[in-house]
């Protein structure tokens, strides 16, 4: 299947997406991209066009994603937080010849730009799907297939130069069809849309599934968090896709009455805390259902049923997707041991956009290499344990920063925890604490290492710990640990005493 050809699942008179209170059947959503790939035509996309898309949350982005694919495009969804800089990286390197973008940018501001005035044509958004005198652009060739490319997916470059999955029509809908195939969304689901829509968990659980299932869209564009427990009332959402921070917030903000409407509560891009989760679900009665996913696999790898949750565990493989979990060797190591998890299936990536080397090192005989720490339990559940590059090699002792971090939210008025690693001269490596506080006042560090002690090894337990005001985070919401790192990195060439 090709991804604008899910749109057919939706019967005209139902609701497609909701827009700031403003409604669009499918009908209308599918007359609107008609609109979108005609103008985009006359415009100068063709198939294999590179099209940018730089803009905030609206129904022209879905309009946008359709339209591009229609015409055999590859979209590139680009990071709205990210600077003239870092974006003007991703337009070069996805070598985009089309820019959509609700706020134009001015190449004539720097040296390295000035080429795209000729090089990149920018439109208007909005102006894609308002209706023109454009002449109606030909269809795809029979012979146009799945396994054609249809859009790059940056990392979001958090461990260095960011890179281009390359997911094709196939990856994307095989992986929607895989997610429905576990929660069975309905017609009558709403489903609340306010994860970043360049992203690719976004791009799965909250555009391609709930329009596989002909379901309602409804787009959260708040510059307020707090603002989303009206809109889950108002609109009475059934499904609600979650980030921990978002976690947070209806913890803090909402009341039981205010979720009554809603089915399921899924987590994405990150793991909870076991007592957070335990929490919400005291307070809301609903279990938060965990899963796992990764850009190169379009994204998501597994989730637990419903009907099943184990609180803890990223669930369990979605149907059609293989796992294993193996040594440094490529072995399989048995139940209940650590190792990485790799992934094999129709929704990993063809390979990364102009990195062969790249590629050969993270898709390996036939299977995807995450990058993870996992374990399997006994009724094949999977946990992730960490990333194997926030691993702490201490004396020669594996130490898992998440594990330490798990501690520290079941200490008193500790809000938020990040344990990163930093350079010992005689260990090598040891741990580093950063925290945040609920009420915003110190705590007692002395206090804090003696309840470690009684629950870790003493060569787990960080070095250092620093509190701060505020977490940085990257997109999809999880703790910027390497912007920690640098913030460490650069305390250490401070002058004595400052």
């Amino acid at each position: 299947m090709l991804v604008h050809e899910l749109l057919m699942n939706g019967r005209d008179t139902d609701i497609a997406v909701i827009d700031r209170q403003k409604k669009y059947t499918y009908k209308e959503l599918r007359q609107a991209v008609t609109i979108g790939r005609n103008n985009l035509y006359a415009a100068g996309v063709r198939r294999g066009s590179r099209v940018a898309i730089f803009s905030r949350k609206t129904v022209n982005y879905i309009v946008s994603y359709m339209a591009i694919s229609s015409l055999g495009a590859i979209a590139v969804p680009i990071n709205i937080q990210l600077s003239m800089r870092e974006a003007t990286y991703i337009l070069k390197d996805a070598g985009c010849t089309f820019l959509l973008t609700s706020r134009p940018f001015d190449w004539t501001k720097d040296e390295s730009t000035r080429n795209f005035a000729d090089t990149l044509k920018q439109m208007d958004i909005e102006a894609c799907s308002t209706p023109a005198t454009a002449p109606q652009a030909p269809l795809l060739p029979d012979y146009f297939k799945e396994s054609e490319p249809y859009i790059i997916i940056y990392t979001s470059g958090t461990t260095g130069v960011p890179k281009g999955a390359v997911l094709t029509h196939k990856n994307v809908t095989c992986n929607a069809q895989q997610v429905q195939d576990v929660l069975h969304i309905t017609r009558q689901d709403n489903i609340l849309c306010i994860l970043p829509m360049y992203h690719c968990f976004c791009l799965c659980t909250s555009i391609m599934n709930p329009l596989l299932a002909g379901a309602s869209i409804i787009l959260f564009d708040s510059y307020t968090l707090k603002d989303v427990v009206k809109c889950i009332r108002e609109y009475k959402l059934t499904i609600v896709y979650l980030v921990p921070s978002i976690c947070t917030i209806l913890l803090q903000t909402a009341e039981k009455k205010d979720l009554e409407t809603v089915r399921y509560t899924i987590l994405g891009g990150t793991t909870l805390p076991l007592h957070i989760i335990e929490l919400f679900e005291k307070k809301f009665g609903l279990p938060i259902i965990e899963g796992y996913g990764l850009s190169e696999a379009s994204p998501v790898v597994s989730v637990n049923s419903p009907h099943n949750v184990k609180a803890g565990s990223i669930g369990l493989p979605l149907p059609g997707i293989k796992v294993r979990i193996v040594d440094d060797s490529g072995y399989d190591v048995p139940n209940g041991t650590t190792g990485q998890l790799i992934v094999q299936g129709n929704n990993v990536m063809k390979g990364y956009w102009n990195m062969p080397g790249a590629t050969s090192k993270t898709l390996r005989g036939g299977w995807l290499y995450t990058g993870d720490v996992a374990i399997r339990d006994e009724d094949g559940y999977l946990h992730i344990v960490d990333r194997i590059k926030e691993m702490i090699i201490s004396m020669g002792e594996n130490i898992y920063p998440r594990e330490i971090e798990e501690v520290l939210y079941q200490y008193p008025n500790i809000k938020e925890a990040a344990v990163i690693a930093i350079s010992d001269a005689i260990r090598g490596q040891v741990g580093c604490c950063y925290y945040t506080t609920m009420d915003g006042n110190d705590i007692s560090q002395r206090d804090l290492k003696k309840f470690l002690q009684k629950n870790l090894a003493l060569f787990k337990i960080p070095r250092k710990f620093h509190k701060i005001n505020e977490m940085p985070r990257i997109a999809s919401g999880k703790i910027a640990k390497l912007a920690l790192k640098d913030r460490y990195n650069r305390s250490c060439l401070q002058p004595y005493g400052k």
